[in-house]
């Protein structure tokens, strides 16, 4: 038979696909959240589902995260399944006491009487040039909570299955995407590309196969992890990548899996190093049977311990760059 039909597909297209079909398939599900009807989404990630589904399933909110992530919730309590986006998850901390206390909480403090199956999606992590105040990663404080699933894409892939996934879900799923991968294409399969076509939460993905080292990575860092394994192989250093699309639950098993193989861990992240995904990495498999496989301390790769700069230069500085991952993986190898 012949090959099935490729094409490619930026990351935004495929969150449109998705919310495309997701609306279509059943009419509890409704978008909330700044610009996302009349003016197509402030990243054009619900391009053309106003004009589509009309005000009461895509729906202009004020610049009120509180306010519009306190009614997605009640709406999600019964039975609705509301897709909330935040311009930027910087501003999710306006509405964090909806997604922690309202959202997250409320199955288990109703005994399994009130589900919430709501989605929190938006840009998380540094864009280009936005500072401080728009540039941190959440992955960490939201993979805290119980109670939440938390979904970090890289590929069109991931972002199309991830957000099919998180609004089938019952529970609450925030889902962290990245802005400068909006307009990135990745190739999609045909299969990737029908209606019934989801990524399952809680599963990795093996990027790449490899014998001397397991790097693990989420969002865009899994692109620079690429990189790095692609100029390693040029020295004879076979990298295995592992994507990890989900934060929480992880799939700790196939990085376990990985380092029995490879006998070296390094983790990449654009976070802050405290407490960090990496850190929960790390300490994982210091606790489970793969620490036993390890023949070098794991090495964690990170955003740099400061408040985002401005400037280019030292924002390019502050985040991990190919360079740091292969020095990381040559400590790692004490190459």
């Amino acid at each position: 038979s012949p090959p099935a039909a490729v094409s490619q597909v930026t990351v935004r297209d495929a969150l449109n696909q998705a919310l495309d079909e997701e609306l279509e398939r059943d009419e509890g599900v409704f978008l909330l959240g700044e610009e996302v009807a009349q003016y197509d989404g402030a990243y054009k990630i619900s391009r053309g589902l106003w004009k589509k589904y009309g005000d009461k399933r895509v729906i202009d909110t004020p610049i009120s995260e509180m306010g519009f992530a306190g009614i997605a919730v009640g709406a999600a309590m019964v039975w609705l399944r509301p897709v909330c986006e935040f311009m930027t998850f910087n501003f999710s901390m306006q509405a964090i006491d909806q997604v922690i206390n309202s959202a997250a909480k409320t199955c288990y403090m109703s005994a399994g009487s009130i589900a919430v199956p709501i989605v929190f999606r938006g840009p998380n992590g540094a864009a280009a040039g936005v500072a401080a105040q728009h540039s941190q990663c959440f992955a960490a404080w939201y993979g805290h909570c119980p109670g939440l699933k938390v979904v970090s894409p890289w590929s069109s892939e991931d972002a199309k299955g991830l957000l099919k996934a998180a609004i089938r879900d019952d529970n609450p799923v925030v889902m962290l995407e990245s802005e400068l991968l909006y307009s990135v294409p990745f190739e999609m399969s045909e299969q990737a590309q029908t209606k019934e076509f989801v990524v399952p939460i809680g599963k990795a993905k093996i990027e790449r196969q490899g014998t001397h080292v397991t790097i693990v990575a989420h969002s865009r860092p899994v692109g620079h992890c690429m990189e790095a394994a692609a100029v390693l192989s040029k020295e004879g250093v076979e990298c295995e990548v592992i994507n990890l699309r989900t934060i929480r639950p992880m799939d700790i098993e196939t990085v376990e899996a990985s380092v029995a193989k490879t006998n070296h861990l390094v983790t990449v992240e654009g976070g802050w190093p405290q407490f960090g995904v990496g850190a929960e990495i790390c300490a994982r498999i210091m606790e489970g049977p793969a620490f036993n496989y390890l023949d070098a301390p794991a090495v964690r790769v990170t955003g740099a311990d400061v408040p985002m700069p401005y400037a280019k230069i030292l924002e390019d500085n502050s985040l991990p760059q190919v360079k740091d991952i292969v020095f990381a993986v040559k400590k790692a190898l004490n190459i």
